[in-house]
């Protein structure tokens, strides 16, 4: 029996096809037998981790300061804001604990021990304070939701403290950073105009399908990028309460919508992308329905 040539034409709609289908129902639209379906798949490499892809979507690593310096931080100084000897003690209270030194937090919560008046009554007179100094409902209502929980405030400034201190040994600056990602991004995506204030799904994914090598081939993949993207948010944000560049959160939604996409390999991945789903509470995503139906296939 003569063995025939399969062609490079062949052999591509294999590797596609396999990213939507079993391998019994890719032999039965090719016509090609089982056997050479799965040697095709083993050896494209298309259907094993990308580790080009994860070379670029990997934080820095982190990095011990060279200064020998500690940075001062300076005790804010107290001030009279609303009159109230109690809301203005608070107020000073939250402003120490703000700085993020660890031994400034601590003296703030034994000092905040020293406040008699219980928390909700505080909240509501700084509520009435609000209200009556701008006029504002909702600043008021909100602005005054945990004014005087001290611990919270506290322990959020331990964590901000602490993401602070992780990007400046990540990325060297506590200035503004973008990343060989974000760079990736942007370049994909120049020239894309925005509509309403967001980049066209359907056109982002175009530009990204166009660089295959840094193109996720695995569900495992996608999770390691959206892990990397989440952990940059965090590190963002401690730095300066903003967000990725539009590109970037392009490219995030577009590696999200991927997991309905990229078959499991396993139940293993499959469980880790369902955990992922939970974890995250994102149910009410339009694209949710469409990632479990690919992983029950």
């Amino acid at each position: 029996m003569v063995r025939r040539t399969i062609t490079g034409e062949e052999r591509q709609r294999v590797i596609e096809l396999k990213r939507q289908h079993s391998f019994t129902e890719v032999a039965e639209m090719t016509g090609l037998p089982l056997g050479t379906v799965r040697t095709i798949v083993r050896r494209s490499g298309a259907f094993t981790d990308n580790l080009k892809h994860r070379e670029l979507f990997t934080l820095p690593p982190i990095q011990q300061s060279q200064s020998t310096g500690i940075a001062a931080t300076v005790m804010p100084l107290q001030q009279t804001i609303t009159g109230d000897l109690e809301l203005d003690a608070v107020l000073w209270l939250r402003e120490v604990i703000d700085t993020g030194n660890a031994a400034y937090i601590d003296k703030a919560l034994e000092a905040a021990a020293n406040i008699k008046t219980p928390p909700a009554e505080l909240e509501t007179r700084y509520m009435r304070h609000v209200m009556q100094t701008t006029g504002n409902q909702t600043k008021a209502l909100f602005g005054s939701m945990g004014f005087a929980n001290l611990e919270v405030h506290a322990k959020a400034a331990r964590r901000k403290a602490i993401l602070i201190s992780e990007a400046v040994a990540r990325f060297g600056t506590d200035d503004w950073f973008e990343t060989e990602a974000d760079h990736f991004c942007a370049d994909a995506l120049k020239g894309l105009k925005s509509r309403n204030m967001w980049l066209d799904e359907a056109e982002c994914a175009a530009r990204f399908r166009q660089h295959t090598d840094l193109m996720p081939h695995t569900l495992d993949d996608c999770l390691y990028e959206l892990a990397y993207w989440g952990n940059l948010y965090r590190l963002r944000y401690a730095l300066h309460e903003c967000d990725h560049p539009p590109e970037s959160e392009s490219r995030e939604q577009f590696i999200y919508q991927m997991l309905g996409q990229i078959r499991p390999r396993n139940k293993t991945e499959a469980k880790a992308v369902l955990s992922y789903l939970i974890y995250r509470e994102r149910k009410d995503d339009k694209d949710f329905d469409a990632i479990v139906e690919n992983l029950l296939s």
